[in-house]
């Protein structure tokens, strides 16, 4: 196995800067584990101080340190802050936290050691009066927390300045500290891909926590020539790993970094990181300290924070709906779109996979299920924690572990990526369930028949695109995506409602757009979507130029018109949208022809996809797609 890893970096497709890292069978464990730190400011300006800490009065912060003066006083009852108590009961061996820190005590001071229930219910657990400076210590069992809670900790300036440092949450250590490694998936992002990569080393106790990072560059603008990259390579050493690759998508770049860690050292753990994350180092300390102390090998993911709107979190855990075809779907009782300046995560919400933009992966789940699907991208880490949790691994999102990432929302719905989440979809609910193929089938004519009434032409195009080549069976996967993506991106062109113009110079008349708002959303929705279709076919649409906000670019709204402009979701420009009769009549032709064929192969095709992934998520076909040459 160790041939093969190295055999890699000579192919020609394969560049590496430093030799292979070494991975230690494993780490001497400490006398104390520590789960986290006490933090009291982000790694970038942009980041509000109270994600970390609340200071009432005059306080003075650093990374590790908090200074208050004279009648301040701090709390973490934070996003960062807090110690996430269910989630360790839960999930892991630890039985009792304790929390220690150093305090510089000017004349006295109080720190209190507090508790969350379900409810948020707030009750004090321990509460010391200090009058000199020194170590402090104070400890709670984990033991009334497995629905919901937190602990935190509380301080005042009672008589003077406090200082209050090396604050640490710990735990007795596990027999062995298991090794890992981090790999970076990039295509062409190079200079968010090398801040990434400083973050990790910009923090020296984590650095020394992990054994390798390894960068997967699978772009044209590589990350090796940008100078933040060359100026970080001295602190990593021969733990910095750097391959270059044809872009198979994230699938390929972050199973690279599966293939080559467990061919170093099986006994590893990988966190997969995205290149164009803002990274809390911290996080990889959380994430990695929690997977040492699970009862069983356990995925462990981080949340996700919003990069435009950095204290809103994503959603507290994630799982998927494989009937109606949807990932994404928050958690019953988890938090959505909500500032974590104003709310905590009190319940413990159980994820059904955890998405790849910061995601532990046990060394035991890459033995027992194997790499990913080379899908290309979109829907590879859910089917990944689908499989796992089918094998007996479980995934557990960790509040108060996350990073931050472009905000979802600012991503148009009307790009190339739908091929591959229509297709991917498909072939992950082909493997996992056993989809009912007339309402999978009813499920999208309904929203294809809404994007064609809304001129979305090149939408329902790429959409069936997905359709056709997952009818075409797992032979579709052989090359891992590249000629896929060719298609899908190129045969877009045809399409002009798909290219985004400067709102300033739209190709129309500016003075003749004329705004409409959208009224509240139909009672009866299908019934609307029939009118609106009849009403298209025989041009009963409001003439003339219209502009639609994004936030009013609903089907319902953008179908009464044929002629419309259209905010694009990044509110970077616009998009043209023009009624035309021939070309939808010759989509919903082939959507009819599609959907047919669909209903009627897809319990074959599920036999077809199930017994391909033996082969599609083997070493050797991975080796194939990267070019590396097998060893004999």
């Amino acid at each position: 196995m160790e041939q093969s890893a190295t055999q890699a970096v000579t192919e020609p497709n394969d560049h590496a800067e430093t030799a292979p890292a070494a991975l230690r069978v494993d780490h001497r464990a400490p006398d104390r584990l520590v789960l986290q730190r006490g933090i009291f400011t982000g790694p970038s300006a942009k980041i509000s101080d109270e994600l970390y800490a609340v200071a009432k009065g005059r306080a003075h912060r650093e990374r590790l340190a908090l200074r208050l003066e004279k009648g301040a006083s701090a709390h973490t009852n934070t996003y960062f802050g807090r110690f996430a108590a269910a989630y360790w009961q839960r999930w892991t061996t630890v039985t009792e936290v304790r929390t220690t820190m150093v305090l510089d005590v000017a004349a006295k001071a109080r720190v209190r050691l507090v508790a969350s229930d379900i409810a948020g219910h707030r009750r004090i657990i321990e509460t010391t009066e200090v009058n000199a400076s020194g170590p402090v210590t104070l400890t709670a069992p984990l033991d009334q927390y497995v629905d919901g809670g937190a602990l935190w900790l509380e301080f005042d300036a009672v008589g003077g300045e406090l200082g209050i440092t090396e604050l640490t949450w710990t735990s007795v250590a596990p027999e062995r500290v298991r090794p890992v490694a981090i790999a970076i998936c990039t295509f062409n992002r190079a200079a968010d891909c090398a801040e990434t990569v400083a973050a990790l080393a910009s923090d020296p106790t984590v650095l020394a926590a992990i054994d390798a990072v390894y960068v997967i560059d699978q772009g044209t603008d590589l990350v090796r020539d940008r100078p933040r990259y060359r100026e970080t390579q001295p602190r990593l050493g021969d733990k910095l790993r750097y391959i270059q690759q044809p872009n198979l998508g994230g699938a390929g770049g972050f199973t690279r970094g599966l293939y080559e860690v467990s061919a170093v050292n099986e006994h590893a753990d990988v966190i997969l990181m995205d290149d164009d994350i803002l990274c809390e180092p911290e996080t990889v300390l959380r994430l990695n300290a929690f997977a040492n102390s699970t009862v069983e090998p356990t995925l462990v993911g981080a949340q996700m924070l919003f990069l435009l709107n950095p204290d809103y979190l994503n959603v507290g855990a994630e799982e998927v709906h494989l009937h109606e075809l949807k990932h994404g779907q928050r958690v019953a009782k988890a938090l959505r779109n909500t500032s974590m300046l104003k709310k905590n995560q009190e319940r413990r919400v159980d994820a059904g996979y955890n998405a790849w933009w910061t995601c532990l992966i046990p060394a035991e789940v890459v033995a027992e299920i194997g790499l990913p699907l080379p899908i290309f991208f979109q829907w590879d880490d859910v089917e990944y924690g689908i499989r796992a949790r089918e094998h007996g691994f479980v995934t557990v999102t960790l509040p108060n572990a996350a990073v931050w990432h472009a905000d979802f929302y600012w991503k148009d719905y009307d790009d190339w990526a739908r091929y591959f989440s229509t297709r991917n979809s498909l072939i992950v609910g082909a493997l996992h369930a056993d989809l009912d193929a007339k309402s999978i089938t009813r499920d999208l004519f309904r929203t294809m028949s809404e994007q064609l009434v809304a001129m979305q032409y090149g939408l329902v195009h790429t959409t069936l695109q997905g359709i056709e080549d997952f009818l075409a069976g797992p032979k579709v996967l052989r090359d891992g995506g590249i000629a896929a993506l060719s298609a899908a991106r190129t045969s877009r062109a045809d399409y002009t409602e798909t290219v985004k113009h400067p709102a300033s110079t739209p190709p129309v008349p500016s003075a003749d757009i004329q705004l409409r708002r959208a009224g509240g959303e139909p009672s009866r929705a299908l019934l609307v979507l029939v009118k609106r279709a009849i009403n298209q076919w025989f041009g009963r649409t409001q003439h003339g130029l219209i502009g639609v906000t994004r936030e009013d670019a609903y089907w319902w709204h953008v179908s009464l018109f044929d002629h419309v402009v259209v905010t694009d979701a990044s509110q970077s420009g616009v998009r043209v949208r023009r009624r035309d009769k021939a070309r939808a009549r010759a989509l919903l032709l082939r959507m009819v022809r599609v959907l047919r064929r669909l209903r009627r192969e897809l319990p074959t095709l599920q036999g077809q996809y199930r017994a391909a992934v033996p082969d599609l998520t083997s070493r050797a076909n991975w080796e194939r797609l990267y070019g590396i040459a097998q060893q004999d």
